[in-house]
């Protein structure tokens, strides 16, 4: 038995190496690597930032950021969870080489993705694949408190197997009434049932999942494109985005210097627009809030319809030229985007417009 390690009562500086001291497999392509500082220092950090290893790989030592996916209320050691994506070389590198015993040297903890910047009652987490990582940290902090806050937590997986943490948020889950879990996955797992939700998150699904979204402050991790999905989505909504928070796991941000400006293109209620229907050789003008298909009724066109939120696909029109704002509910794929096409109940013109209808 190793023998245990003496604690300094200082806290880790990165001029001190890691140790690493246990690797946890977590999925058939993701596992948690746990650190400790060889000193015995204990480590200091919000939950949901992040730290930078120097990765010693054959052709030169390379350094990627991780989010720390364990929780400063257990200061005895530091974890990351990593998942291997396609031309990964540190974390391929760290998932095939680095095993208990081995040092690396790093640098952090860092970042402003953390809800101890934001103070609130009720929070909506919002992740997709790794980005998973910080809302645990959080999760984990908030369950150590002894006062958990009410937690929406909304994860997105490819399938059920492949969503990192779900037996300890289960458990967690099940001893607390503030921690609301709500998966959602591309596909089942062959021969395994799945009682959960099943598709890409969209502004139906998130309702059912969290009606109060509104009154929460919400943190949103993942793949840039799913983040912004879930922008738009929430922004269409009437969210106040003042009360969104993200961090992608690929640019995390060391300062609110560093943060982003989120410039996504939407309908501003104060431009006009102006739809032009190529197959009846009527046009029609009206505000970039107005949708195409209430401006075509507006004109005495039919485009047929059904649902009016984006789910049943009954107002695919084909867009000739020009920009919209669509925000859909699943009722159209993303070939037909690809190849021009509309659901016009749900898509806000952007200056000029020609469609066929």
């Amino acid at each position: 038995m190793r023998a245990q390690a003496n604690w300094s009562g200082k806290p880790w500086s990165d001029a001190e190496p890691l140790e690493c001291v246990m690797v946890t497999p977590e999925t058939a392509s993701a596992a948690t690597f746990t650190f400790r500082a060889p000193s015995g220092a204990w480590f200091d950090y919000q939950p949901g930032q992040f730290v930078t290893l120097d990765l010693p790989l054959p052709g030169g030592n390379v350094q990627r950021t991780y989010t720390i996916s364990s929780s400063p209320s257990r200061p005895l050691s530091i974890s990351v969870t990593v998942k291997a994506q396609p031309g990964s070389t540190g974390t391929r590198w760290m998932l095939d080489h680095l095993r208990p015993g081995m040092r690396l040297k790093a640098f952090g903890p860092a970042g402003i993705f953390s809800f101890h910047r934001a103070p609130s009652e009720k929070y909506l987490f919002i992740s997709a694949g790794s980005g998973i990582t910080p809302m645990m940290s959080m999760t984990t902090w908030a369950w150590d408190s002894g006062a958990m806050p009410d937690i929406t937590f909304v994860h997105a997986a490819r399938r059920p197997s492949d969503i990192l943490f779900r037996e300890r948020l289960e458990q967690f889950a099940r001893r607390v009434s503030g921690l609301t879990l709500r998966f959602t996955v591309t596909e089942p797992d062959p021969f395994s049932a799945w009682p959960g939700y099943q598709g890409r998150l969209s502004q139906i699904m998130l309702g059912l999942m969290a009606p109060d979204y509104l009154e929460r402050e919400v943190f949103c991790c993942g793949p840039e494109p799913f983040m912004q999905a879930v922008r738009e989505m929430l922004a269409s909504l009437g969210f106040d985005m003042a009360r969104y928070h993200q961090e992608s796991f690929g640019a995390p941000v060391h300062s609110p210097a560093e943060a982003p400006v989120l410039d996504d293109v939407g309908p501003d209620p104060q431009a006009g627009a102006e739809i032009s229907f190529a197959a009846s050789g009527k046009s029609a003008r009206c505000n970039e809030t107005d949708t195409v298909l209430a401006t075509a009724k507006a004109a005495g066109l039919n485009i047929p319809s059904g649902c009016t939120f984006g789910l049943c696909g009954t107002c695919k029109v084909r867009k000739l030229s020009g920009e919209v704002h669509m925000v859909h509910n699943g009722g159209i794929s993303d070939e037909d985007i690809a190849e021009g096409w509309i659901l016009a109940c749900c898509s806000n013109p952007i200056g000029k417009v020609v469609v066929d209808a």
